[in-house]
């Protein structure tokens, strides 16, 4: 496949204002200006269009919490236990819940997928594409984090069940508890493993190895700055490597943000203050955050703002000040790196997964419409 004559922005430094993109077994070939197709080979001209990477929702509940389905499609929450970190979100994820192809149609073609918010430690996070019938095809990372709670979501589904935790105070004991057992079960395996002893696996601690072991990152769900600030606090003390998800009050401690070091995915920003902890919610938070130097991405949290609507959440940051680079950036490459799948998507280079999006003109304005949504060299959405 050969797209041409589009303004091609790479996001990997180099903007082709007349520029092509070859496309050879599901891969990235080439990208450049004049190139040729073979004999037969598929042409898409984008005369007067914009050509992408394919958008990167950095934090998603698609496919666990299915539209239309009620309780029955909702498999976001495992509401009976504090501590899950065993639990896999593929195994609840339905890549036939409807609002893929609503995500196809709007250019979207990576998301990371998360367990919800309830518990404090929820359960492993998964990258996928936005396209197949096959959770395991679909997949690019797994486990690629492992969700971790603050705030008001596990004090209220806890505090129903009149057991801990209901205050911030437990969240965060209970947090550090787990964390510690984790350290004395890796202790004890290697031990076992050094005896070339029968080992017997605890799948909840076992699960939190990659964590302590910086293969993966915790994903901190924080809004409140000072549930942004004890994450922080307890990321430090046991030296794991943390995302901050929603960061809603991020721009009132841009500083110790900074300092620590940890990315930001801000949002989603584009829905009601449905709690006293979004009080502070606005689109300035990426702009500020972004100006201090903090990597930001940008999410809708789907399906509390749905992701179609990821460049139009840019867009809005966008008019509060964040420059255009940053917020391309911050829906494709930056988003593909904080979820650690930057080698395959994210940006058009030479090598990388042939994912890329087609738009009639910038897709952080309203009125532009998605002309083709390409996922591993195929065409997954055309507009009609």
């Amino acid at each position: 496949m050969l797209i041409k004559n589009g303004r091609v922005f790479t996001m990997a430094g180099k903007v082709y204002e007349n520029g092509c993109v070859l496309i050879e077994n599901g891969k990235i070939k080439e990208v450049g200006e004049e190139l040729t197709a073979s004999f037969g080979e598929e042409i898409i001209d984008a005369r007067g269009g914009w050509v992408l990477p394919g958008l990167v929702d950095a934090h998603s509940h698609l496919g666990t919490h299915e539209a239309n389905m009620g309780f029955e499609g909702n498999d976001t929450n495992e509401i009976t236990d504090p501590i899950t970190p065993q639990l896999r979100v593929i195994d609840g994820l339905n890549p036939q819940d409807k609002a893929f192809e609503a995500v196809r149609a709007s250019g979207v073609t990576t998301t990371l997928v998360a367990p919800g918010s309830a518990n404090v430690i929820g359960g492993q996070c998964a990258v996928i594409k936005t396209y197949g019938r096959c959770v395991d095809e679909m997949v690019i990372v797994e486990p690629a984090a492992v969700k971790i709670a603050f705030g008001e979501n596990p004090k209220r589904a806890y505090k129903e069940l009149e057991k801990m935790p209901s205050t911030r105070m437990a969240i965060a004991g209970l947090l550090r508890q787990t964390l510690y057992e984790a350290k004395a079960y890796q202790v004890r395996k290697e031990k076992a493993a050094e005896r070339e002893e029968y080992f017997a696996v605890d799948l909840k601690l076992e699960a939190l190895l990659p964590v302590l072991e910086g293969r993966i990152p915790v994903k901190a769900h924080a809004h409140r700055a000072d549930d942004i600030l004890t994450a922080i606090r307890i990321a430090k003390e046991f030296n794991v490597s943390m995302t901050l998800d929603h960061c809603t009050e991020g721009h009132l401690i841009t500083d110790y943000i900074k300092e620590a070091g940890f990315p930001a995915i801000v949002g989603p920003t584009m829905s009601a203050r449905s709690k006293i902890e979004l009080t502070n919610k606005s689109f300035f938070t990426a702009v500020k955050l972004a100006a201090s130097g903090v990597k930001i991405a940008i999410t809708t949290d789907h399906p509390v703002t749905q992701m179609q609507y990821l460049p139009l959440c840019a867009g809005l940051a966008v008019r509060e000040g964040l420059p255009l680079e940053d917020a391309l950036r911050a829906i494709t490459i930056n988003a593909a790196e904080i979820i650690g799948a930057a080698d395959r998507v994210g940006s058009i280079e030479p090598g990388k997964d042939a994912d890329l999006a087609i738009f009639d003109g910038n897709p952080l304005q309203t009125l532009t419409k998605t002309l083709y949504t390409i996922i591993d060299g195929r065409v997954v959405y055309k507009k009609e």
